[in-house]
This record gives C-alpha cells, structure tokens and sequence, in this order.
C-alpha cells in the first residue's frame, strides 16, 4: 500500500483543525476544478484534495491516519498489524485495496469474531459545483462527470433546486462508491459556488447591483429602469438620493427554497458627464454661483 500525505496536499499542517481544513479543501476545489482550471494536472489536484478532505474531516479516520505517523508521498508501506482483522474488507488484502478505501471503513466495516464481517459502507464524494446566478434562482439540471473506485468515471444528472446559495450542501444519497457485504453505497456531496455576474453581486440570497445616477437626477428625485433576474423593472429614486445610498426592490432577489426571495438593492453611485457642451457647462457655472451646498461642510455632505 502506497502512502498519501494528505495534509501535505491540502496544504494545512498536522496540528489544523476542521474550520482550517474545510477552508484549505474549498479554495482548492474551486481553484482545480475541471470546468473552472485549464492546467493538465487539474483534475488530478482536484481528486487529491476531494480524498484528502474525505479522510480529515472525520475524526476517527483522521486518527486512524495519523498512526501511521509521517512518511514520504508514495511510499510503500504495512499498516499496523492489527488493522488486518479489525478493518480489511472480507477476502481481501492490504496489497488489494487503496488508503482511502481502507480508510473510508474505518467505523463502519470493523469485523466482529462471533458473527463475521459487518457490512462496509460505500465510500463518500465532495465535488464543488459551478452554477449561475440565473440557475441557483430557477434550479437546473446538470451532468456531472465523477470519478469512481476503478479509476474510470461516471456521467450523473442531478437537480439543483430553486433557491441554493453560495457554499451550501447538497447531499446525492446512495450516489456515492459502491457498498460491500451487503452495506449501503456512499453519498455525493455537492458544494455549490456560484459564478459570477456581470450586473448582480449575491449576498445568500439578497442580490446587489451599482446604480449610477445623474446629479440632477440624484438631486430632483427620478423614476429609472433597472435589471433584475425577471427583466427590467422602474425604480423611484427620492430627491437628495447620495452615492452609496441602497435602494431597496423588496422581493426581487434570490429564491430562498422555501416559497420567498430575498431583496434587490441598487447600490447609488452619482456619476457626472465627462464633457460638456457650452450650454452644460453655462448651467454647472451658473448653479456654482447660486448654489450654497458645501459637500465638505460638516453636516451637508453626510449621507442620510
């Protein structure tokens, strides 16, 4: 059996906790993953880290892992002797199967001497799931292409629902790697990230967009078409409207999965034309000379 050092590949030292190595494995999933990175090694990296994370996050196979104390990446090597009737699968031997199967067993296929083996569970997957903002609103079917034991890979079409955000969890029950003995086949967890948009910033399930106003409009109040998720909608802007107001469109967020959405805020930003005509320029002076607002002045320049 061949040594795998998996803190090495996600980059964490051996003392990390979980938040550190839940953070390492999802920055490495999205930087490797397939439909995201263009490197030949992506795949693999992304493989990598999915197995390593597998391993660490569980605190019993984490422990079992760290017996086998530190060792060069790819070394051949005897677990303890003891694991051999405690965790090996029925028939078979540590030259027959991977690190990661043997430690996927771990609390689940110990043998009892009075009744023979128990039933090993299927292994578990992670893989990071790259979705748009039109499809986390709306849910989508996608095709995902997933490794398997072999070494192979598998097509697998799966609904997302209407109403995910930004790092959640999905669970494909029973999709995982095949049981034995009887036990019941592992899961599939999908993590979702999204994409990101070229108008819309999301915020779980709020969505944020820069409106930019003229000073005028800004000024005297005005009623504007702005995006939203369902098409161009008319927005009502109040006079003395300052840059970095947010302007709220109640429901016209995000799907939240559970019949609701959450908001749209238009993020002001009060622009001015980068030239001017003669007769522009002519009403700026003329304002500059009769107006009496000092956006420097303590109290006219604070946003309301």
């Amino acid at each position: 059996m061949k040594y795998k050092d998996y803190y090495a590949a996600l980059g964490v030292p051996r003392d990390a906790d979980t938040e550190q190595i839940k953070k390492a494995y999802r920055k490495l999933a999205r930087q490797h993953h397939p439909d995201v990175s263009r490197a030949p090694d992506a795949e693999a990296r992304f493989k990598e880290a999915a197995e390593a994370y597998a391993t660490l996050k569980d605190p019993e196979k984490r422990a079992a892992y760290d017996e086998l104390g530190r060792r060069p990446a790819g070394e051949e090597f005897a677990p303890p002797p003891q694991w051999s009737h405690e965790y090996a699968a029925d028939g078979q031997s540590f030259e027959d199967i991977d690190l990661a199967d043997l430690l996927a067993a771990l609390g689940r296929g110990h043998r009892d001497a009075r009744h023979g083996p128990v039933p090993l569970h299927g292994r578990d997957y992670e893989t990071v799931v790259r979705i748009s903002l039109e499809e986390a609103h709306r849910g989508t079917r996608l095709k995902l292409d997933l490794a398997h034991e072999a070494g192979g890979s598998r097509t697998l079409e799966v609904t997302i629902p209407p109403g995910v955000s930004e790092g959640q969890k999905l669970r494909l029950r029973g999709k995982g790697g095949k049981g034995s003995q009887g036990g019941a086949d592992g899961d599939i967890y999908l993590h979702i990230t999204l994409a990101p948009h070229p108008v819309f910033r999301a915020d779980h399930h709020d969505l944020y967009f820069d409106l930019a106003l003229a000073p005028w409009e800004a000024a005297l109040g005005a009623d504007v078409e702005v995006p939203t998720l369902d098409g161009p909608v008319m927005l009502t802007v109040p006079p003395g409207t300052r840059s970095g107001r947010k302007l709220r469109l109640r429901g016209r967020g995000l799907a939240n999965g559970r019949s609701g959405r959450g908001h749209l805020y238009a993020v002001t930003h009060v622009d001015v034309p980068a030239t001017l005509t003669g007769r522009e320029r002519e009403l700026f002076q003329e304002l500059a000379r009769t107006s009496r607002f000092n956006p420097r002045h303590r109290g006219q320049g604070e946003p309301t």
